[in-house]
């Protein structure tokens, strides 16, 4: 299967539940307040969460007052959001957030319906290879004027620096490729191909400004550990936050 398909459902379908083991997961509620207080999040609010996977950040908003909407490829990640995000639990106090089938290239959704947008965790942004474009521009789109975006994408500095056997960064494209041992909730392991786009702080700002986003803020960032660090070459992602101008791209 080649980066331009859905390579993602596959995996998805395999991990299942077991996806919510990876430590990279464990950080949600750190990032979730980290997001609130940036992007100055009010309870009532409408928020998209785009390739939300098993519905861990959208599960997270809707626990704090917001309206929040999953979208997602994949059925199975789909089904367990659903249910409450596995051991996460659901919304307290709210009817909680609900969870939409959808392709990040191609969002189920009207213009200017959202006040807020984030795609964390590479689960829409940078998993589509040269359409990473397209997707965002897709969340522009849904989110109204004066509305605000955030999205983490990894960082070519540190894919580089941190190259390990076996992976392979595309210069050309900026694309990291891999293979991975996936476990299933059952125990079963299964190899997958993972392709990642990587950027640096400059192509990012280029991308939010043909998208019609002005930069707020992008910096250097890990799972569960989201800060206003300044751009480094020592943590895996960046992470973006942009307003919603009201020109357009």
């Amino acid at each position: 299967m080649t980066p331009e398909g859905r390579w993602f459902e596959a995996l998805a379908e395999h991990a299942g539940s077991a996806y919510l083991r990876y430590s990279f997961t464990k950080g949600t509620e750190q990032e979730v307040a980290f997001l609130a207080d940036v992007l100055r999040l009010e309870p009532g609010q409408s928020v998209l969460d785009v390739g939300c996977g098993p519905g861990r950040h959208a599960l997270a908003l809707s626990r704090r007052g917001l309206h929040a909407v999953g979208v997602d490829i994949s059925e199975r990640f789909l089904r367990i959001a659903a249910g409450g995000g596995g051991a996460g639990g659901g919304a307290s106090g709210s009817s909680g957030p609900s969870f939409v089938r959808g392709d990040a290239r191609i969002l189920p959704f009207p213009n200017a319906c959202f006040d807020a947008a984030i795609s964390l965790c590479q689960g829409g942004f940078g998993l589509v290879g040269a359409e990473d474009g397209r997707v965002l521009a897709e969340i522009s789109r849904c989110v109204r004027p004066g509305g605000v975006v955030a999205v983490s994408a990894f960082s070519s500095y540190f894919a580089v620096r941190h190259l390990e056997p076996g992976e392979t960064f595309d210069a050309d494209t900026g694309v990291n490729h891999e293979w991975t041992s996936v476990r299933s909730e059952s125990g079963d392991e299964a190899p997958f191909e993972l392709w990642t786009s990587c950027y640096t702080p400059r192509e990012l700002r280029l991308l939010a400004r043909s998208c019609g986003l002005a930069v707020r803020g992008l910096w250097s960032v890990s799972p569960g550990e989201y800060a206003r660090r300044p751009p480094d070459l020592d943590h895996p992602e960046w992470l973006l936050v942009a307003d919603r101008t009201t020109s357009g791209g």
